[in-house]
């Protein structure tokens, strides 16, 4: 069957085409950057057994992003990432239910994505209270029984940065991504350093701490003990490692995306996959899981000094990490702005989030999600609004993954200037069963023991993500009786391609 009938018309955005495949490369650097929030925790919770975890799952994140590359290239003026490619592929065999599809993936993605600016700014100020010594002042917290108490100075810093980077945000796709490509080599330096850092000084890698790949408990990898840990820690892994998948956000603004969209998610993938392997490794082989497990959130500022002994270097490496860290939080606002302004052109949410400013980018999404972050800080611990957030995340992938196959399988007559191997479709379907196994059965299992802190209980965190996801039905509602009142016909569906 030929294989170049042109896509037919499709709701697409009105971004403006203002960067490159190196724009959406560097934004997107914001998912390999959280390796800075996981390492600690996974490795200090799981041992050595953690390394193979970490190929594993990341893997699996470069083959999304392969995925994402090939329907990016298809759909070129969809925004707001992996989701925005899922509608597509249901709408002619589900007609009623596609809009559904569309809106509560979109959703879900969003709330996967912006409670990472308030990860960042937790770690921000642990790294710079510990390298500062600056006073905590009052602590606050949730009135949960295991909620983690977070310190007053942490939130006014955060209040700041967070207004700063979304000023930079609010300025436009050009200047976002100038600023990104600053932040990004910031950010690149520094991770790769500390990945291949011991290898400079062969002396302090102690490879007694790596093999065999045992847990915490003693027990072997492949042991029920080792399996059973293993899928519990696969829904902290999932929320961290999978998060290159971020550059797609920014397709729709390249200036041509079929040539742009593989060689962005391509690199996206594989330097993902490189330091997600490669600094776990480092860190046990040079810290231990007991030096790992007394700061676990503050080993990247300390770890550099750990393997040379130069007066100094914590502070510079610390610097390094907020810039990286910031990096990450402009994604955070940008990325899932998209998302929400892609949802509200589908008639899936109030329209106000479609709005643009005069620089082309959604403000007012992008606005929701800073005061949304501030609140999330009051987690008060990483490991908590991991759980939160991974309620919508990895279950986001699911539907986008199955509309892959779908569309190679109902769609093989469609041009696809970057075309993955035929075999590939039945390989989504199985990252869409590991990532539907990952939502139902890791997460609540993670949520309910505790996981990687070591607060105990906080299913709560899950639930309140379960209610943040069934909002999605009163915003639904609220846009149909919108359009109703304003006699605007939009009713949830998806129609011609804009722009």
């Amino acid at each position: 069957m030929p294989t170049d009938v042109e896509v037919e018309a499709y709701q697409g955005s009105d971004l403006r085409r203002e960067t490159g495949w190196w724009g959406a490369f560097v934004v997107g650097l914001a998912g390999t950057i959280l390796v800075t929030g996981i390492t600690g925790p996974v490795l200090g919770g799981m041992g050595a057994a953690a390394l193979p975890n970490f190929f594993f799952v990341t893997c699996t994140g470069w083959l999304l992003c392969l995925f994402l590359a090939e329907m990016a290239a298809m759909l070129p003026d969809r925004t707001g990432g992996a989701p925005a490619y899922a509608y597509f592929a249901f709408k002619d065999r589900f007609p009623k239910l596609y809009p559904h599809i569309n809106g509560i993936t979109l959703w879900m993605y969003w709330l996967g994505w912006w409670p990472v600016m308030a990860v960042n700014m937790l770690l921000i100020g642990s790294y710079l209270a510990a390298l500062f010594h600056i006073p905590t002042g009052p602590m606050i917290s949730l009135p949960f029984p295991t909620a983690f108490p977070v310190a007053t100075s942490t939130l006014l810093i955060g209040a700041v940065l967070a207004v700063g980077i979304y000023f930079a945000a609010y300025l436009g796709i050009r200047f976002g991504t100038g600023l990104a490509t600053i932040l990004g080599l910031a950010s690149m330096i520094p991770m790769t350093i500390l990945a291949l850092l011991p290898f400079a000084h062969p002396s302090v890698i102690h490879l007694s701490n790596v093999f065999p790949f045992n847990t915490i408990h003693g027990d072997s990898l492949f042991s029920w003990g080792g399996i059973s840990l293993s899928i519990q820690f696969w829904a902290l892994l999932t929320w961290n490692v999978i998060a290159m998948e971020a550059a797609a956000c920014y397709i729709a603004e390249t200036k041509n995306p079929e040539k742009d969209a593989p060689i962005a998610m391509n690199l996206e993938g594989g330097y993902g996959v490189f330091i997600y392997t490669l600094i776990p490794f480092s860190f046990l082989a040079v810290l231990g899981v007991s030096k790992i497990q007394a700061d676990p959130l503050g080993l990247f500022s300390t770890f550099a000094q750990n393997v040379f002994n130069i007066p100094g270097l914590n502070i510079i490496m610390t610097a390094m990490l907020v810039t990286a860290l910031g990096l990450s939080s402009l994604n955070a606002i940008m990325g899932v702005g998209r998302s929400l302004y892609q949802m509200s052109l589908d008639g899936q949410s109030p329209r106000i989030f479609s709005h643009l400013n005069k620089h082309g980018v959604p403000d007012v999404a992008m606005g929701l999600n800073i005061v949304l972050n501030l609140a999330t800080m009051l987690f008060g611990a990483p490991a908590i609004i991991y759980v939160f957030s991974n309620v919508g995340y990895v279950g986001s992938f699911v539907p986008v993954l199955i509309g892959y196959y779908f569309l190679r399988r109902w769609r093989p007559e469609l041009r696809r200037p970057f075309r993955l191997p035929e075999w590939m479709k039945y390989v989504a379907l199985a990252v869409a069963a590991f990532y539907a196994f990952t939502w139902l059965v890791s997460l609540p299992w993670c949520a309910a023991s505790g996981c990687a802190s070591s607060l105990g209980n906080v299913v709560y965190a899950y639930f309140i993500g379960i209610i943040v996801v069934l909002l999605y039905i009163p915003l639904y509602w609220w846009r149909r009786r919108s359009d109703r009142l304003h006699g605007i016909a939009t009713g949830g569906t998806v129609g011609p391609k804009s722009g």
